[in-house]
């Protein structure tokens, strides 16, 4: 997605900056959990800068057209003052909040207890309603503590628990093939996991449809290959377009950028976006998502779960994430600012 382009004015002189009409926030990082205190800020300021992982230019990032926001999170309660804020400015948003229970292997040990974190999820939904809250079990990790039977255990818990606060259920498997890292954070911490068969994907698949079903929630499997449709689970969107035209039906940009606003069957929560909706083409090839702009930064969420794949580390994550400068223009340790 070409975004347009603004001119705004920072510290180092006036600098030219792409204006998303959505952003996320973050799937780089946990933002509402530990640094909901950098977002206000630059919010506030109206633009950021964003800081390119892979080596490539920075960019600056300015709100001056931004129509949506999409949230990212395992611990919501410490990023409320930021859900007020985009409430005062009338800023449509959801809000995904993963909610595994890997609370006996301890492979989480920055969250609050399970308990907690479900009684958090009714309270969050409450407030902002069941659509605007959507649930993610991700990833599903096979280890010997966690072989699929009892992945599959523990998922139908939580869904007797948490139906009645979402509409969507959102899940991916841990292939961990495809990150060294991981592999070796898994080792460091005496965990030994391996990645699913496609027999045990199709497998698990099909019986979370059958919990979903009975339920009553419309599941997605976010970035895998595999096509589930046949057992009634959707590509996921995670940025979707549907259910930002949902929460903002008047909005016309949001319209241009994402097509139709209504079938004649309606949109329904979970669904495909609208026909002819843009993919975004920075993601990977199987998701499903909309164009939008993440400003979040590696390596910088504190919760120190030992299968991230978004931390180089456990231990360099929690460090970071005390690092990190809530004035800075980026979110990054330290708050160095490197575009004079």
């Amino acid at each position: 997605m070409r975004w347009p382009r603004v001119d705004i004015d920072t510290p180092h002189g006036p600098r030219q900056a792409i204006a998303p009409a959505v952003i996320t926030a973050s799937r780089a990082t946990d933002i509402p959990a530990f640094h909901s205190g950098w977002m206000l800020n630059r919010l506030a300021v109206g633009w950021c800068r964003w800081d390119n992982p892979f080596g490539g230019p920075a960019q600056y990032v300015s709100f001056a057209r931004l129509r949506a926001v999409v949230l990212f999170t395992k611990n919501p309660r410490p990023g409320l003052g930021l859900l007020r804020e985009l409430e005062r400015r009338s800023l449509p948003f959801y809000i995904h909040v993963t909610l595994n229970d890997y609370e006996t292997e301890g492979w989480e040990p920055g969250l609050p207890s399970l308990g907690q974190r479900v009684q958090n999820f009714a309270e969050l939904s409450h407030q902002l309603g069941r659509e605007r809250v959507i649930w993610r079990f991700d990833p599903l990790l096979c280890s010997e503590a966690t072989p699929p039977p009892e992945l599959l255990r523990r998922l139908e818990s939580l869904c007797e628990r948490l139906h009645a606060h979402t509409e969507r259920f959102v899940f991916s498997f841990a292939h961990l093939e495809r990150y060294a890292k991981v592999r070796r954070n898994l080792a460091a911490a005496g965990v030994r996991a391996r990645s699913f068969t496609t027999a045990e994907m199709r497998d698990m698949a099909g019986r979370i449809a059958d919990l979903c079903r009975v339920w009553g929630l419309a599941p997605t499997a976010c970035g895998e290959e595999l096509d589930f449709t046949d057992c009634g689970i959707e590509r996921g969107r995670c940025v979707d377009p549907a259910l930002l035209l949902r929460l903002a039906p008047d909005d016309a940009e949001l319209a241009r950028l994402y097509g139709p606003r209504r079938t004649g069957q309606g949109l329904l929560p979970g669904a495909p976006g609208p026909a002819g909706s843009p993919k975004d083409a920075g993601q990977r090839k199987a998701c499903g998502c909309a164009p939008a702009k993440d400003i979040g930064g590696y390596t910088t969420c504190g919760h120190g779960c030992v299968y991230c794949y978004a931390n180089s580390s456990p231990d360099a994550g929690r460090r970071n994430a005390a690092r990190v400068d809530a004035h800075s223009e980026a979110l990054k340790p330290g708050g160095a600012e490197s575009m004079g």
